[in-house]
């Protein structure tokens, strides 16, 4: 009766995350908009953005190495997407592969390019078709044609390789506030370091007023995952958040862009 008592109380005492659905697998059933909100109508890639998976409720943010992240206290939910045993997936790289990953799997692969630092253009319907990149900065025919999901992975490394926020930043639309703030778009600045967060998830009220929900990659490499200030897991324009987390400051209208 009393191990009953103690944890009856225990449970009382438990608050429930507001905003986390602890059994969805996707960010669109893991995330609860607050009272009021709804979702609404996106674009095509923000649809796949919505429905990406999420590593159980509880997982933590572990570093490529294998280790517990310092990022693992702004972390809500870890997508279940691949972190290879090398330091290749930080904050641009993970929208990098979002992005690629969404437009091949809806059959857009010639729409998959990306600039290195240096400016070169890697496209990877040259990559697919055996062209190779050269330290001399020119595209080599080194292999047979491929369009394997290995094929597809390691083009991803090469860019991740020559690619950063400094070359994403420059190739990616700015954003009017006027047109209103989109899943898939992106908080970034470029620099060494620099850093960036990719818009997952939008909620709008009857008023008009838009919420939104962030993910972000970090250095050195680690699960990408959706962060929360506070506790919230929903952000606002117009709000300063550089107290809240690190690169805050970044979730400005100042800072955003679209792919």
């Amino acid at each position: 009766m009393l191990h009953w008592l103690l944890l009856s109380f225990w449970l009382f005492g438990q608050t429930q995350d507001p905003y986390i659905n602890t059994g969805g697998q996707t960010i669109v059933t893991r995330l609860i908009p607050p009272a009021g909100y709804i979702r609404p109508v996106t674009t095509n890639f923000g649809n796949y953005l919505r429905a990406f998976p999420l590593k159980a409720h509880g997982s933590s943010v572990k570093t490529y190495k294998g280790e517990l992240s310092a990022l693992n206290p702004y972390s809500k939910a870890v997508l279940d997407l691949p972190l290879e045993k090398q330091d290749l997936l930080q904050c641009a790289d993970a929208l990098m592969y979002l992005r690629a990953a969404y437009l091949r799997s809806n059959k857009q692969e010639d729409k998959i390019a990306f600039h290195f630092v240096s400016g070169l253009l890697c496209d990877y319907a040259s990559y697919k078709q055996g062209y190779r990149y050269t330290q001399q900065g020119k595209w080599l025919k080194k292999a047979e044609p491929s369009s394997s999901a290995q094929t597809f992975n390691s083009y991803l490394r090469l860019v991740y390789g020559y690619a950063s926020t400094l070359s994403l930043e420059k190739e990616l639309k700015k954003v009017s506030v006027n047109t209103g703030l989109e899943v898939g778009d992106v908080f970034i600045r470029g620099g060494s370091p620099g850093h960036c967060f990719i818009v997952v998830d939008v909620v709008k009220n009857t008023q008009g007023k838009s919420l939104f929900a962030l993910v972000q990659g970090f250095m050195p490499s680690q699960n990408v995952h959706v962060v929360h200030h506070n506790g919230n897991i929903w952000f606002e324009l117009g709000q300063d958040y550089s107290q809240d987390l690190p690169y805050g400051e970044l979730i400005s209208s100042k800072y955003l862009k679209r792919f």
